[in-house]
C-alpha cells in the first residue's frame, strides 16, 4: 500500500513539474536588463533624491532578496537588450508588497510616475493581485532608467521580469490554473476529512480540517488571491493575513500533531513542553494584533521552524520507538513538506531557478503533505481496526485456554475441595470442643466471681445477724432466773395451808418478795423481752433485705422498685462499712423497672463494694468519707448514681475497667470480673453506664435503664 502511495506521488511530482517547466519563463528570457539598489533607512527618499544619488550598488542576482527589514528600496534598472519596446511590461513577481511605486526617468531628466496596470488583470480575466507596469513605447533604452521604490513588513524578496505581453499572460494561465489545481486539492481533502470527522468523530479530523483550510488561506494570501475574492487590497487582513494564517496554521497542526501522536500517552514529558509551544504561538497572534507585525513575522518564521523540527522528531520517535504505524505517514508527510520549503527558500537565493515550478513547489509539498496525513488519519483508523481485531483474537485465544484450563482444574479444585472440605470438618469439631470449653471456662469464671460475692456477703449477713442474736441470747438467762423468781413466787402462794396461819404465811412470801426485789425482777424482765423483741425484728430486716436481694425469680423481667434493692444492698454491706464512711442516701421518687431484679441487685452490690474498697485503700484517710447513693427518674428513663471518695482512676485505667480480668486489685483479691459482669447487665437492659472519675477525688457511676426496655 505504502508503495503504491509513494509510487503515484512521485508520478504526481514530475508530471506537474513537466507541464510547469516546460511553461515557464525563466529571467532575461525576453528583455535583458540590469539592477542596481539602495536602501533608505529614513523611507524618505523622493525620486528626485534618488536621481540625483551615485550610491546605488549594481546588483546582477536573478532575485533581489533583501531579507526582512524596515528600510525602503530603491532599484535602478537600465534595460540592455536593444530590441524595440513594443506590448512590453516589467512584472514585479511579489504579491506582498506595501509600497510599489514604478517611475521612468527620461533623458532631458523628465520623470513620469507610472500606476499598476489595472486593465491588463480585467483584460485577460487574472485572478492574482499583480504589480504589473506598462514600459511606454518611447523609452530609450540607451538613455533612459527605470526607478523601482519598494517597501515591505515581511520578507522583501523581488523577482523582476520584463516581458512582452503574450509571454507575461501565459504565465499568469499557468498559475491560475496551478492555483485550480491546488485549491482543487485542498477543497477534495477538506471535505473528504471533515465528512469523516462527522463519521468516526475523532477529534483529530477536525482540527486537521481546520489545519487545511488555514494552509489554503495562508498559500493564496502569499500568492495574492484574497485580495480578488474575500478582501480588499491594504485592508487589515490584506496586510496581516499571511502571519495570521500561518500561526493560526501552527496552533492547529500542533494540536493536530498532539492528538494524531496521541503525545500524552507516548511521549508525556514532550507533550507539556508543546503546551507551551501552542501558548508561545497565541501569544504571537496577539503580538500581530496590537500592530507588530514585523516582529510577528519574524517570530511566526522561527516557530514554525521550531514547530517543524519538533513535529519530525515526535514522529520519528513514535513511529520507531513506539512502533505506532500510523506516524511513518506522518513523518514522510513532514519530510516531503520540509524538503519543499527547504527548496522554495532556496530560489529566493538564486541557488536554485525562479520559475513557475520553484515559485510553487512551496503549494506542491504541502498538496502532497495534506494528502498524505489524510492517508494517515485513515490508516490510524485502520491501525486501531487491526489492534482492536488482534485483540479481540488474543481475547478468543485466551478464553479458549481458560476454559482448557478451568476443566483442567475443575478435576484439582474437586480433589482440593474434597481435602479442604475433611480439613474444615475436622477444625469445625475442634472448635466446637473448644467453643464448649469456652463456655465452661466462662461459666466457671462468672461463677468464681459470684462465689466471690457471695462469700463477702455471707461474711456480712453472718456478722450483721451475730448482733441481734447476741441480744437474745444475752438476754436469756437473766430472763430465766428472773422467771424462776416469780415462779417460786407463785409456788409459794399456790402452797399456802389454809388449815396454819395464813398471815404467817403471806408475811413469810412478802419478805421473800423483798428479797428477791420483785418490781426490779419486773422492771428486768420488761427490758429483756425488749432486747430480745428488737434482736427479732432486725434478724427479719437482715433476712428480709438477703429475701429481697437474692431474688429466685430473677430470670423472668418483672417490676421493681429500684430504691428497695439499693436499701436491701445497703443493710447487706453494712458489715463492711468503715467508721469514718458516712452513707447518704438520696432517693428519688421512682416507677417501677422492668428488669431482672437478681440481676439489677449484682450490680448494685458490685459497685457498692467497689466504692467501699476505693475508700478503705486511700493511704490518707480523711476524719470523714462519704458514699452517696442518689436515684432520679427523667424522660421515661430511671438514674442511679453511685459516688464516692475514694483514690478515683486514671484515664487509662477508667478505659480498661469494663475488661474482662482487668482488675486493679492485688492478686488473689479479685477475678477481674465485677464490673465486667456489671456491664454485660446493664448492656441486656439496653441500659448505659457512665463513669466519671478523679485521681484523689473518687469515682461516680451513673447508671440508665429505660422503665420499658424494649
Amino acid at each position: 500500500m505504502r508503495i503504491k502511495l509513494l509510487l503515484f506521488l512521485t508520478f504526481l511530482f514530475c508530471s506537474v513539474h513537466h507541464v510547469l517547466a516546460e511553461n515557464s519563463i525563466s529571467f532575461g528570457q525576453d528583455i535583458a536588463y540590469s539592477a542596481a539598489t539602495y536602501g533608505d533607512k529614513s523611507g524618505k527618499l523622493s525620486i528626485q533624491e534618488a536621481v540625483k544619488l551615485d550610491k546605488f550598488t549594481p546588483n546582477d542576482k536573478s532575485v533581489i532578496n533583501f531579507g526582512i527589514d524596515d528600510a525602503t528600496y530603491w532599484i535602478k534598472i537600465k534595460v540592455t537588450d536593444r530590441t524595440a519596446l513594443k506590448d512590453v511590461v516589467l512584472f514585479i513577481d511579489q504579491a506582498r508588497l506595501e509600497t510599489a511605486e514604478f517611475y521612468v526617468v527620461k533623458s532631458d531628466g523628465s520623470i513620469s510616475k507610472k500606476e499598476i496596470n489595472a486593465n491588463f488583470t480585467k483584460k485577460f480575466n487574472l485572478s492574482q493581485k499583480l504589480f504589473v507596469y506598462e514600459i511606454p513605447s518611447n523609452f530609450n533604452v540607451e538613455k533612459d532608467f527605470i526607478y523601482i521604490k519598494l517597501k515591505s513588513k515581511e520578507l522583501l524578496v523581488i523577482p523582476i521580469h520584463i516581458y512582452n505581453e503574450g509571454s507575461i499572460i501565459t504565465t499568469f494561465l499557468i498559475r491560475d490554473m496551478t492555483f485550480g489545481f491546488y485549491t482543487g486539492i485542498m477543497v477534495v481533502m477538506f471535505l473528504y476529512n471533515l465528512f469523516l470527522f462527522f463519521s468516526v468523530r475523532d477529534k483529530s479530523y477536525i482540527y486537521y480540517v481546520v489545519y487545511i483550510c488555514l494552509v489554503w488561506l495562508s498559500q493564496i494570501s502569499i500568492q495574492g488571491y484574497t485580495v480578488k475574492y474575500f478582501w480588499p487590497y491594504k485592508s487589515w487582513l490584506d496586510d496581516n493575513s499571511v502571519v495570521l494564517f500561518s500561526l493560526l496554521a501552527v496552533v492547529f497542526t500542533t494540536i493536530f500533531t498532539q492528538s494524531f501522536l496521541n503525545t500524552k500517552i507516548y511521549t508525556p514529558k514532550a507533550h507539556k513542553y508543546i503546551n507551551i509551544y501552542i501558548v508561545l504561538a497565541v501569544a504571537d497572534i496577539i503580538l500581530l494584533i496590537s500592530g507588530q507585525r514585523q516582529g510577528a513575522f519574524i517570530i511566526m518564521q522561527f516557530l514554525t521552524f521550531v514547530g517543524a523540527i519538533i513535529a519530525l522528531s515526535l514522529a520519528y520517535y513514535v513511529y520507531f520507538k513506539k512502533h505506532f504505524n500510523p506516524a511513518g505517514y506522518y513523518l514522510f508527510a513532514w519530510s516531503i513538506l520540509l524538503v519543499g520549503a527547504i527548496l522554495f527558500i532556496m530560489k529566493d537565493y538564486g541557488i536554485l531557478p525562479y520559475n513557475n515550478f520553484t515559485i510553487y513547489l512551496l503549494q506542491i509539498t504541502s498538496s502532497i503533505e495534506v494528502m498524505l496525513l489524510s492517508f494517515a488519519l485513515a490508516d490510524k483508523i485502520n491501525f486501531f481496526k487491526r489492534e482492536n481485531e488482534h485483540a479481540q483474537a488474543q481475547a478468543l485465544n485466551a478464553s479458549l485456554e481458560n476454559q482448557k484450563l478451568i476443566r483442567e482444574q475443575n478435576i484439582v479444585l474437586e480433589k482440593k475441595v474434597e481435602e479442604r472440605t475433611e480439613e474444615l470438618q475436622s477444625a469445625v469439631s475442634t472448635l466446637n470442643v473448644t467453643l464448649n470449653n469456652l463456655k465452661d471456662t466462662q461459666s466457671q469464671l462468672v461463677d468464681a466471681e459470684k462465689m466471690a460475692a457471695l462469700g463477702q456477703l455471707t461474711a456480712g449477713i453472718a456478722h450483721e445477724i451475730n448482733n441481734p442474736i447476741n441480744f437474745v441470747t444475752s438476754n436469756i438467762k437473766p430472763l430465766e432466773l428472773d422467771i424462776n423468781d416469780l415462779k417460786e413466787i407463785i409456788t409459794r402462794y399456790e402452797e399456802i395451808d389454809f388449815d396454819q396461819d395464813i398471815r404467817a404465811q403471806i408475811e413469810e412470801i412478802e419478805n421473800f418478795k423483798k428479797q428477791i426485789d420483785i418490781n426490779f425482777v419486773n422492771n428486768e424482765i420488761s427490758s429483756l423481752l425488749s432486747g430480745i423483741s428488737e434482736g427479732a425484728k432486725r434478724t427479719a430486716e437482715i433476712i428480709r433485705s438477703l429475701r429481697n436481694f437474692s431474688r429466685v425469680d430473677e430470670t423472668d423481667m418483672k417490676p421493681i422498685d429500684l430504691n428497695e434493692g439499693l436499701q436491701s444492698t445497703l443493710v447487706l454491706v453494712r458489715n463492711n462499712l468503715p467508721d469514718n464512711l458516712t452513707v447518704i442516701k438520696e432517693f428519688g421518687n421512682l416507677p417501677k423497672v422492668e428488669c431482672l431484679p437478681g440481676k439489677i441487685n449484682q450490680v448494685f452490690m458490685n459497685l457498692v463494694s467497689n466504692a467501699i474498697q476505693a475508700i478503705k485503700t486511700k493511704e490518707v484517710q480523711r476524719d470523714e468519707e462519704f458514699l452517696t447513693i442518689k436515684s432520679w427518674y427523667i424522660d421515661q428513663q430511671v438514674k442511679i448514681s453511685i459516688k464516692d471518695s475514694g483514690i478515683g482512676m486514671t484515664e487509662e485505667v477508667k478505659h480498661r475497667i469494663f475488661e474482662p480480668f482487668f482488675t486493679t486489685k492485688d492478686i488473689g483479691e479479685g477475678t477481674g470480673l465485677g464490673l465486667s459482669i456489671v456491664f454485660s447487665i446493664i448492656e441486656k437492659h439496653k441500659g448505659h453506664i457512665e463513669v466519671l472519675s478523679k485521681v484523689g477525688e473518687g469515682t461516680e457511676f451513673i447508671l440508665t435503664l429505660n422503665v420499658n426496655p424494649q
